[in-house]
């Protein structure tokens, strides 16, 4: 991993009575595609303006290059921004709203051409630098917009959920521009989505983010298949959440029935949370002393089905490629593997952290 870019220290945020941020820390690397990721009103994009300068924490530190630029104004920060509205000047062309910043900042004539053009090229828009930005489409814009940003040459760029205003299918080719534009400018990412699919195809690391905590930082693998507790587990994709008990290492009860797991290091007869991944789990013909249910729900996906099972007093959801009907008998099947463990909640202060 690249070093250490950003680094928040214990950052807190309140407006009015509310605490949005509560004790933040969090280190952003060089060159990293980070995604805060989490509900509405989780924080994410109070701590990305608090980043950008754009909001000033009530306590805490932002050290950016092994500097302390808490108090620095937004403008004096090797950032850039792209917000939620891209934010472009009407009155002007493609190329004036991309060349504005570094005319602000004095730069040549000959400087700003070479940039916008590099600019340009590097949206996949080149040859539109008397296009009027109205005319242009959503995923034009947004292009307009990054370019915009990253013509200043920042050594961040923020970005407030950008693809939240374009249709699923730009909005999938526009996951693959960012990352690619990542990777070919070498500019650190902060992305803010509560779009699961968005953070786990397009990060190097997403922070889970509930009730102005970090809930979990990782990568998309380590997220979607260890999460840390049942709000990351049930956020990130849809999960079957049980309640268990660890008999002992590599053995957890769940409805009275013994599973073997990989789980290891939780003290025996501990309560613990169950996570199974509804594509994780197998339907077969009933058989004795297996989980035995009938299906009570199904929807065609077109490439999957997803099934409903109520098995052992749960109501189990299971994706698969096999469709099934309603009122059939099934067992569920449960590989040892794909048994994640979970810790529950041990104070009233850590179940309002983890809100499970």
């Amino acid at each position: 991993m690249n070093g250490e870019l950003i680094r928040l220290e214990n950052i807190v945020k309140t407006f009015g009575n509310l605490k949005v941020l509560d004790e933040i820390d969090l280190t952003i690397h060089e060159n990293e595609f980070v995604t805060l990721l989490g509900p509405s009103g989780c924080g994410k994009t109070t701590l990305l303006r608090i980043i950008g300068g754009f909001e000033q924490p009530d306590a805490g530190k932002i050290i950016f290059g092994g500097k302390d630029i808490t108090a620095v104004p937004p403008n004096r920060r090797p950032i850039n921004t792209v917000f939620q509205k891209y934010s472009l000047f009407s009155h002007m062309n493609v190329e004036e709203n991309i060349s504005f910043g570094p005319k602000i900042a004095g730069k040549s004539a000959d400087y700003i051409r070479d940039k916008v053009k590099y600019a340009l090229k590097l949206v996949n828009l080149d040859g539109y630098e008397k296009n009027d930005v109205t005319k242009l489409s959503g995923g034009q814009q947004q292009r307009i917009a990054i370019a915009r940003a990253i013509v200043n040459e920042p050594k961040v760029l923020l970005l407030d959920e950008p693809l939240s205003a374009l249709d699923l299918k730009l909005r999938r080719a526009m996951r693959n521009e960012l990352v690619r534009i990542n990777r070919e400018t070498g500019i650190t990412f902060v992305f803010v989505t509560h779009d699961q699919e968005e953070a786990l195809s397009m990060s190097d690391t997403i922070v889970v983010m509930n009730q102005g905590y970090i809930q979990q930082v990782g990568t998309p693998e380590k997220i979607y298949n260890e999460p840390e507790n049942a709000f990351v587990a049930d956020f990130i994709g849809d999960s079957n959440i049980i309640d268990g008990v660890m008999v002992r290492d590599k053995l957890v009860r769940i409805f009275g029935r013994e599973y073997p797991c990989v789980d290891v290091g939780f003290p025996p007869e501990c309560p613990v949370d169950v996570q199974i991944r509804p594509e994780d789990i197998t339907l077969a013909a009933p058989q004795k002393n297996s989980l035995n249910g009938v299906v009570t729900k199904v929807v065609f996906w077109g490439m999957s089905y997803d099934i409903t099972v109520s098995a052992g007093g749960f109501d189990w959801l299971v994706q698969s490629i096999h469709g099934r009907e309603v009122g059939e008998k099934v067992s569920v099947h449960l590989d040892p593997q794909n048994i994640q463990i979970m810790s529950k909640p041990q104070s009233e202060d850590e179940e309002a952290v983890q809100n499970v």
